[in-house]
């Protein structure tokens, strides 16, 4: 299985990064970087090979199985992913322990704050190789987790709190809508198996509902309109962070799942459509913002939220370049990140108003970082000129209107980057300490990669077209090169340069107007919405827990009311034919209505008990009643089972009572001898459910259901009892995880009570 080798190795890079950093915390970054450089070896290896495909079966009864694919589009992510992440890596191994110093935090911190950066780059890997839409929903939980994990960092900081916050709860919400997509999809093709679903979707489109979905779970990902807000207030992260997730890793993440998924949105017109729009939506919001945006990475943020519209735009028009869009992008944004967080090193400041004129005292990161800053404006003899060539070759295909909303975008592009640049190296000199090397290193990889991609193109032709083959289905014609000629490629990117050299020389007399209109905007904004509807749900949760905790006889009614509604309306929407019927009593049931009429009698005599004492011991006669129930219905397991947990609960419940207050228990006893009527209301609706569901039930009892099927499938299971089978076999992961969530229980209980202890 040499297509795991990459994942498997990827996969490994946190946990021996945690081992050496056990031993020495400096040495996680190094075997972190190492793994990743190994992993990388391995996917070039396997790239070499051509594109492969493993399956491992999973459940095969239900058509499910593990999927992995090795093609040109996946291979180019993680070779992104791998590639940025080992720099990115043997950066912070230079930039956490400043970090962890201004925070007051222990140097150990770095250990897991490296182990988090790894698994994150591991789960990256894992969802650009598999070939399942249940996987990709799992691969992209698994980065929504991970990135709320490493945002949120510092967790003594409440920005970093809020905006850890705001992206789980925004990403995790479109990936729950992604996942409705996918499981439409499997219903409506009978399997998750990406080449299966592309198969059949030829013969029978997708649904436009499904479509929807995927793309709500992608946009939200890739921070476009209207999920876009969540992206700058995770700049509160650690500068690693928002290097890693903005170039090659969570947003990009959002475009790759419309790359590979564009086989099923490629007849969807109207989809398509809608995602052209958000993206040029994208592209002019990103870019405003980020002409007027002060602190240097909110201003690299919102230039990310415009450079994935452009991405967006390409996808929604079928564009072949859109993979390579993404590659050229990639390390330039890397680099200007980790720019950005070398000069708040070094001099402590945030916001481009407090610092300029660094070049004199930073010449090789001034350097470096002007390359970056040409990739990402794609000026020529840097990779980032051929990702608006093809940006602008897809345009010019499409009419004048969208080659001027091309060449505008274009435009504040080059704007803010030498806004970005100048701002930081720019102006009078300014004297500050050397960065130390290894905060430069990784921009100088990255710049040196950005000038070989621009001078010797060809380089980037075979994993582009690979890419886009993988992306489209069909063969492509990408070519790379300069061309000095009057195509309308070169005339929209020179007139690109000139509208942003122009915007540049006069930012002095339309910026504070452009500042006050999206200051402005930003109060109605999406933004706005999000922070209203939290408040909203904080009320609710307050009013709901205000309510649940004053009384236990409401929060028992905040389950049973509606389990009885749900039940009722399951009635209601049945046929009611052959569901109620009257069956005769034999002398052969007198001894299971006896154990019948002796719980009901238990459970009315709880009703008027005026002792606690004697109220559990009733409600443990309605139990042990029940078992003789089991017992006399011929299942002896089932009612060993009830005695034994009726035994426990009671001494539990009676050793609870012992620990008690007195005068709490008799306000208690006074207050449930007086019966409110939403008591009586609330015990009729879940009575009656339960009565009528269980006799729905009841009136059709066969043979060949569930029950006769059941012990078949036990014996078969070789298992000594129906019981056994059931929790260890049938069900064995439901009863993991009711396990799992007991152990947390206990867990939480003993770790309160040493906490009492201690106080």
């Amino acid at each position: 299985m040499p297509l795991l080798l990459p994942i498997l190795l990827a996969l490994a890079c946190a946990p021996l990064a945690y081992v050496a950093g056990r031993w020495r915390p400096g040495a996680a970054a190094w075997m972190g970087a190492v793994g990743a450089l190994a992993a990388m070896g391995a996917l070039v290896y396997e790239w070499m090979q051509g594109t492969t495909r493993l399956v491992l079966p999973w459940a095969p009864s239900w058509g499910l199985s593990l999927e992995f694919t090795r093609d040109g589009l996946s291979g180019l992510y993680a070779a992104m992913a791998l590639g940025i992440g080992a720099l990115v890596v043997l950066y912070s191994r230079a930039y956490m322990p400043h970090h962890l110093h201004e925070e007051g935090r222990p140097a150990r911190d770095e250990v897991r704050f490296q182990g988090l950066l790894l698994a994150f780059m591991a789960a990256m890997v894992l969802l650009v190789t598999v070939d399942d839409l249940l996987l990709l929903f799992v691969a992209l939980d698994l980065t929504t987790i991970i990135s709320y994990l490493l945002i949120g960092f510092d967790r003594e900081d409440p920005e970093s709190r809020a905006a850890a916050l705001l992206s789980l709860v925004l990403t995790g919400a479109t990936s729950v809508v992604f996942f409705a997509g996918a499981m439409t999809l499997g219903l409506q093709y009978g399997t998750f198996s990406l080449p299966l679903v592309f198969e059949r979707a030829a013969q029978s489109p997708a649904s436009t509902g499904a479509l929807v979905c995927l793309a709500v779970g992608a946009l939200g990902k890739s921070a476009q309109v209207p999920f876009h807000f969540w992206l700058p207030r995770a700049m509160a992260a650690p500068t690693p962070v928002s290097s890693y997730l903005h170039s090659a890793a969570m947003v990009a993440a959002g475009v790759f799942l419309l790359q590979r998924l564009y086989p099923l949105f490629a007849p969807a017109t109207d989809v398509r459509h809608g995602l052209l729009a958000i993206g040029f939506l994208s592209m002019g919001m990103g870019s405003l913002m980020a002409l007027v945006a002060d602190p240097f990475k909110r201003v690299l943020a919102y230039s990310t939220i415009a450079q994935y519209g452009y991405a967006l735009v390409l996808v929604a028009l079928g564009s072949e370049g859109a993979p390579l869009y993404v590659a050229a992008h990639a390390p330039c944004k890397a680099a200007l990140f980790l720019t950005a967080g070398a000069v708040t090193q070094v001099t402590g400041k945030k916001k481009l108003s407090e610092v300029g004129g660094l070049r004199h005292s930073l010449p090789v990161l001034a350097s470096a970082s002007a390359v970056a800053a040409a990739g990402l404006a794609a000026l020529p003899l840097t990779m980032g000129f051929f990702k608006d060539e093809v940006f602008f070759h897809a345009l010019a295909k499409e009419g004048p209107a969208f080659m001027a909303a091309g060449l505008v975008g274009a435009g504040m592009t080059l704007a803010y980057t030498l806004r970005l640049w100048w701002g930081l190296f720019g102006g009078p000199r300014q004297d500050v300490p050397a960065a130390p090397r290894l905060l430069v290193a990784p921009v100088v990889v990255l710049a040196a990669a950005i000038l070989l991609g621009g001078v010797l193109p060809g380089l980037l032709v075979a994993p582009s077209r690979a890419a886009a083959e993988a992306m489209r289905g069909e063969p492509s014609t990408l070519e790379l090169a300069y061309h000095l000629d009057a195509r309308a490629e070169n005339l929209l990117a020179v007139g690109a340069w000139v509208l942003g050299a122009a915007l540049f020389a006069t930012r002095r007399a339309w910026t504070p107007a452009l500042s006050r209109v999206l200051e402005g905007a930003s109060r109605v904004g999406a933004e706005r919405g999000y922070r209203l509807l939290l408040h909203q749900l904080d009320r609710l949760s307050t009013w709901l827990h205000e309510k649940e905790v004053r009384d236990l006889r409401d929060r028992v009614a905040s389950v049973l009311v509606p389990t009885g509604l749900l039940g009722l309306a399951v009635l209601g929407v049945t046929p009611l034919r052959d569901r109620f019927k009257v069956g005769a009593v034999g002398w052969a049931d007198v001894t299971l209505v006896m154990a019948l009429a002796f719980a009901s009698a238990a459970a009315l005599a709880t009703l008027r008990a005026k002792g606690h004492l004697r109220l559990v011991l009733l409600i443990s006669c309605v139990g042990f009643s029940l078992a003789m129930v089991f017992a006399f219905a011929a299942a002896p397991d089932v009612a060993l089972t009830s005695v034994l947990v009726e035994t426990t609960f009671t001494l539990l419940f009676a050793g609870l009572l012992a620990l008690l207050p007195r005068d709490r228990l008799e306000r208690a006893q006074h207050e449930a001898q007086k019966p409110r009527g939403r008591d009586r209301l609330a015990a009729g609706v879940a009575g009656a459910s339960a009565f009528l569901l269980s006799w729905s039930a009841l009136s059709h009892l066969h043979t060949e259901r569930v029950g006769a099927l059941t012990v078949q499938l036990a014996e078969a299971a070789h298992s000594p009892n129906v019981v056994a089978a059931v929790l260890t076999d049938f069900r064995g992961l439901d009863t993991v995880g009711e396990m799992t969530v007991v152990v947390a229980a206990l867990l939480g209980v003993t770790s309160l009570l040493s906490l009492r202890g201690k106080r």
